[in-house]
């Protein structure tokens, strides 16, 4: 396995996936301090009808460029040219930052159509909220593009530790700001959620401060690299401003994909079932809360895991052009260490996250069998999801930007022919659907056209994939027989069950793993072994 994917997936994974653990942890606390379950549910649709417009006016905000620049600073690099590769970034972010302030400002316009639209009791709420993270969608792109910067080096420690910095300070300040307002000056919850959706302005702050201390103590190694480069040969402004821009449409797609269908469910389901199912308000309001508000807080720690080994990927793939004749094996060879590891680590998560919904949701938010019933629902959505970014992020570090976006466009198009029928007779289970669909028509095209244009043979994963069917078998006796009976606890109960549960079947998974000679093809050593010989694979 190449060193540079293990190290680089490790800080983006121990970043992302930490990051958005606490991101979830958070929740415990701070559903408990906004009192009934009914004020838990309705902070937590009016907390998410402002976050996915917001990841979507980030997405665009950020216009593709953080990861543009990754690539272009590594294939830039590969060829000496360092001075042009900080040229390029010091244009991505002046750019970054007119974008941030353009988006900040149409999301504050667009906010009373978009909390109209969508499944929240107040709406006057609603748009009060999405206007409380426009300082947050004005500084995180800028911030972003330094984080790609990094990336495009192939240092990966600052981009992951910036991300627990970031997720950390927002986390304390909602804290906080909801023990205070909630406990102290006795407010509405309604206030305390204000509070804690301007947390992510506070968290990108944190972030910015890591990154530019961090860039401060290595710039020495930076600059003796620039001072041994070719001369800057990229002199004209518009042009290679222009050319950032044209590269930057893929990007941005593909990073707000997940979040484009995220936004048709909340504008379209709230719609479709008081209209034509003539549905409670109300009701409609904690359907959306379940079946995607919450379950979304989950979901994103195991995209992420997906979201850390393609993005790690790319640079060293986007390199490999320019540094070997002989790439197309070079890039085959890459194309299955990201599948191994991939799959390695996304299949037993989606596997264990699914026989465990009942008590994740449980701990988290409170005891809901429909609840439960549509987080597991999510999370084998999950699985599609992180397999649909990492194909594409491939295809674009590939070169093959122009295919993506046509996938990209068909999974699109594909949800939003299939949302008002299969919502209208499935209500929930539909919105899901349609998007199960439209990630699978994504994923088998990506990975068809990747697989055959670089001749990759899948023979080699196949004993990731029995080991985890064997996983499937063993987790579906046990919760046949044993799991199934712990349902059914309270909040602390449910937390010590997970931790056991969670800690004996990584055990089995790491003994299968090493049993089938997995981990060795994967990482050259059996996990927990100190002592091994380093063997290479092909």
């Amino acid at each position: 396995m190449n060193k540079k994917i293990l190290s680089g997936s490790f800080w983006l994974s121990f970043g992302s996936i930490v990051s958005r653990i606490l991101g979830v942890v958070y929740l415990i606390p701070w559903l408990i301090m906004l009192g009934s379950y009914h004020n838990q549910l309705n902070a937590q649709a009016l907390f998410n009808s402002s976050y996915t417009p917001y990841a979507l006016f980030l997405s665009i905000g950020a216009a593709g460029l953080p990861s543009v620049i990754a690539r272009e600073v590594s294939q830039l690099n590969s060829q000496k040219r360092y001075k042009d590769s900080l040229y390029i970034t010091k244009l991505g972010l002046i750019i970054m930052l007119v974008m941030g302030l353009a988006c900040g400002i149409l999301l504050y316009v667009t906010a009373p159509l978009i909390a109209k639209n969508s499944p929240v009791d107040s709406v006057a709420s609603a748009t009060i909220s999405i206007r409380v993270l426009v300082p947050a969608v004005v500084i995180l792109p800028s911030m972003s593009m330094v984080r790609g910067w990094f990336q495009g080096n192939n240092d990966m420690k600052p981009y992951g530790i910036s991300q627990l910095w970031e997720q950390f300070a927002r986390i304390l300040f909602i804290l906080l700001a909801t023990l205070l307002i909630i406990e102290v000056f006795h407010r509405n919850y309604v206030i305390a959620v204000y509070f804690s959706v301007f947390g992510a302005c506070v968290g990108a702050i944190a972030s910015y401060l890591y990154l530019f201390a961090y860039l401060r103590k290595q710039w020495g190694d930076y600059r003796e690299l620039i001072n041994n480069s070719l001369p800057r040969s990229l002199n004209n402004v518009s042009r290679s401003l222009l050319n950032l821009w044209y590269a930057s449409i893929p990007f941005v797609m593909l990073g707000s994909f997940i979040t484009v269908t995220q936004l048709v469910d909340q504008l379209l389901f709230k719609q479709i079932l008081i209209n034509f199912n003539h549905m409670d308000k109300t009701y409609v309001s904690y359907l959306y809360t379940i079946f995607s508000a919450n379950p979304s807080k989950i979901t994103t720690v195991i995209i992420s895991l997906a979201t850390a080994v393609s993005e790690t990927s790319l640079p060293l793939l986007a390199g490999l052009k320019y540094k070997s004749k002989d790439s197309v094996k070079s890039i085959r060879k890459l194309l299955l260490e990201n599948y191994r590891l991939l799959l390695f680590i996304l299949l037993p998560v989606v596997a264990l996250g699914a026989f465990a919904a009942s008590p994740v949701y449980t701990v988290l938010f409170s005891h809901d069998s429909f609840g439960s019933y549509y987080l597991v629902e999510n999370i084998i959505q999950s699985l599609f999801a992180g397999l649909v970014m990492n194909s594409l992020t491939l295809l674009l570090a590939l070169n093959m930007n122009r295919l993506a976006v046509i996938y990209i466009v068909w999974g699109v198009v594909i949800k939003l022919i299939l949302q008002v029928p299969m919502t209208f007779m499935l209500s929930a289970d539909g919105s899901i659907l349609s998007s199960d669909i439209a990630f699978l028509v994504v994923i088998l095209l990506s990975y068809h056209k990747l697989n055959h244009t670089y001749g990759v043979k899948l023979g080699s994963l196949l004993p990731i994939v029995v080991a985890n069917e064997i996983y499937i078998v063993v987790l579906f006796i046990y919760q046949l027989l044993i799991g199934s009976h712990f349902n059914t606890l309270g909040r602390m109960g449910s937390f010590i069950y997970l931790a056991i549960f969670g800690l004996a079947f990584l055990g089995i998974y790491i003994m299968l793993a090493n049993f089938m000679g997995i981990s060795e093809k994967i990482f050259g050593k059996k996990i927990g072994y100190r002592y091994y010989r380093y063997k290479h694979y092909e």
